[in-house]
């Protein structure tokens, strides 16, 4: 396993990749309103990346076709935009995009409500943002990914919800998909440890029935298998001297929740 510990500097340039995926993100996030297609979403968020100084880190990663991953309902991830994706009021939209600046990836995902959604579907978004930062929480030098994972499992399983276990969070500098893996769930005191100037994006995927996954048919869809709706929340954060993670991928105005 090769872990990239970044420099101070290095850090630095990071949360200018970060600042603008979190940004670009709140703003697709203001327009997942009904009538939307998530083709104009994505038509916007490349837009904005490239007015703003970035490359969209998705566009062409893998052979993936947009600037965003848009999953409804119960899409988990690796929603591919499309016009005939119409939203309307009561679905749920994860977006999960990246923005690159300077050779620096940045990513985020969030899930919105549009509209009025059913009660159980709002348990499930504040059950998925809490295990976020519950795992955020546990991102301290000298713990280890396994502490993570198993500050999110606690929570959502709390909540009655279950984890998906075959897509994980992971690091990220250069290259978006960096090592090590970061498990949305395990035993405390497994897995890497963190050491000062490790970067790790956090991406709870959270089912509200179970947690079993099937493909979509595109290569990329990945939706649960009972066809209950899922939530993905993802922020980077670095590990510092001082031992708690630092918010990378952050706007300058910031508060928590986005």
């Amino acid at each position: 396993m090769t872990i990239f510990v970044k420099l101070p500097h290095e850090l630095e340039a990071m949360k200018v990749s970060g600042e603008l995926s979190a940004r670009v993100l709140r703003e697709v996030g203001k327009r997942c309103q009904p009538g939307v297609s998530t083709w104009e979403l994505d038509q916007f968020a490349e837009e904005y990346i490239r007015d703003n100084g970035g490359t969209p880190t998705f566009k062409g990663y893998g052979g993936y076709p947009a600037s965003l991953c848009a999953s409804v309902n119960d899409e988990v991830i690796h929603g591919i935009p499309s016009k005939d994706k119409v939203l309307k009021s009561g679905d749920i939209i994860s977006i999960d995009i990246g923005a690159t600046v300077d050779g620096w990836a940045g990513d985020n995902a969030w899930t919105f409500a549009v509209g009025n959604v059913a009660p159980e579907v709002k348990r499930l978004l504040e059950a998925t943002e809490k295990s976020l930062w519950a795992g955020i929480e546990a991102a301290r030098a000298g713990n280890t990914t396994g502490d993570i994972g198993h500050a999110v499992q606690q929570v959502a399983e709390a909540a009655d919800m279950s984890v998906v276990r075959e897509y994980v969070g992971h690091g990220i500098g250069r290259d978006m998909h960096e090592e090590p893996d970061v498990p949305n769930y395990g035993r405390k005191h497994r897995g890497a440890m963190l050491v000062p100037g490790m970067v790790i994006a956090i991406e709870p995927m959270v089912c509200l029935g179970r947690r079993r996954l099937k493909a979509g048919g595109d290569g990329w869809l990945v939706r649960t298998r009972d066809g209950k709706p899922a939530a993905h929340f993802e922020k980077t954060v670095a590990i510092t001297e001082d031992g708690a993670a630092e918010l990378i991928s952050v706007e300058p105005d910031h508060v928590r929740p986005l």
